[in-house]
């Protein structure tokens, strides 16, 4: 019994400090992700990105 003492406020500071960090976040604006979602619409599920090496193609001089 001497236990819940100590748990009980324990678990109410730590939850306390969950919703503080929680809200800091939410003004801090680290959920806005302006650009993503107009870009996912434009591309396809199957596609991936292009990378920095596509498009690029190597003469037989070269290789």
């Amino acid at each position: 019994m001497n236990i819940l003492l100590i748990l009980i406020p324990v678990s109410l500071f730590l939850g306390g400090l969950a919703l503080v960090l929680f809200v800091w976040t939410l003004r801090a604006d680290q959920y806005d992700d302006p650009d993503g979602a107009a870009n996912r619409v434009l591309l396809d599920d199957d596609q991936r990105p292009a990378g920095p090496r596509q498009g690029i193609t190597r003469t037989t001089a070269e290789r």
